[in-house]
């Protein structure tokens, strides 16, 4: 059950990233939002969900591209 939540979290702040890395034309934002939609798919591990999860949204700060 905490996995849904996660994914569903993952899944929300993956499309925010995306919508603002394509309207600013970035593309750290824009693939860190796609593969923060795609990745709870592959993903079962509720540890790894959050470590990848946590990686991923913190990618953009991280990468100055």
């Amino acid at each position: 059950m905490n996995s849904l939540w996660f994914s569903v979290v993952a899944g929300a702040i993956g499309m925010g990233y995306f919508i603002y890395g394509k309207r600013q034309a970035k593309y750290v934002p824009m693939i860190a939002g796609m593969l923060l939609c795609v990745y709870p798919y592959f993903v079962e591990s509720l540890l790894a969900l959050s470590l990848i999860g946590l990686v991923l949204i913190a990618a953009p700060f991280l990468i100055d591209y």
